[in-house]
């Protein structure tokens, strides 16, 4: 099963690497790592996928409550939580077929931010799926050059439960 960790942790050197190290030593496999500072400059928050049954990752999360730099770890619940992706693609884009990788970024709600003499660079936001299907499209075309980011997530907000 897929898990989402939401990590909370203090923003000061080597908290990373001992955060990264702990799944390491346990044999997991990071699906995805995304880091970043919050709203408070004093922390960070790391964005874990990770793929683990349940016992073993609530062994891992105990272990990660004992680190020092660590203030709280969510297992965020698929059905409750906003995820996104970012990436940046570099097409190839020909005078002639220009247009139509034009369309299809629109289609995506993907913006162009950059035009080269023969290529384009797109940025487009949203779900894994939305990513691998915009990628596919992109193929036909000719990708020069990918990055992508992990996944971020966060919890939805606090839902009224007198509304239907």
């Amino acid at each position: 099963m897929t898990h989402t960790l939401s990590v909370l942790v203090e923003n000061k050197p080597g908290v990373l690497t001992r955060v990264a190290s702990l799944f390491a030593r346990r044999g997991f496999n990071i699906d995805s790592l995304a880091v970043g500072p919050t709203e408070d400059p004093t922390l960070s928050r790391i964005t874990i996928v990770v793929s683990a049954a349940d016992i073993p990752l609530e062994q891992i999360t105990k272990q990660l409550h004992k680190l020092v730099n660590v203030i709280k770890i969510q297992d965020l619940d698929p059905e409750d939580m906003i995820a996104r992706e970012l990436v940046l693609f570099k097409v190839n884009a020909s005078s002639e077929r220009r247009h139509e990788i034009i369309e299809i970024a629109n289609v995506f709600r993907a913006k162009i931010v950059d035009v080269g003499k023969n290529s384009l660079t797109i940025e487009a936001t949203g779900s894994a799926s939305k990513i691998e299907a915009l990628e596919d499209l992109f193929r036909a075309y000719g990708i020069k050059e990918l990055a992508r980011t992990g996944r971020i997530a966060l919890g939805r907000g606090q839902r009224d439960s007198t509304k239907t």
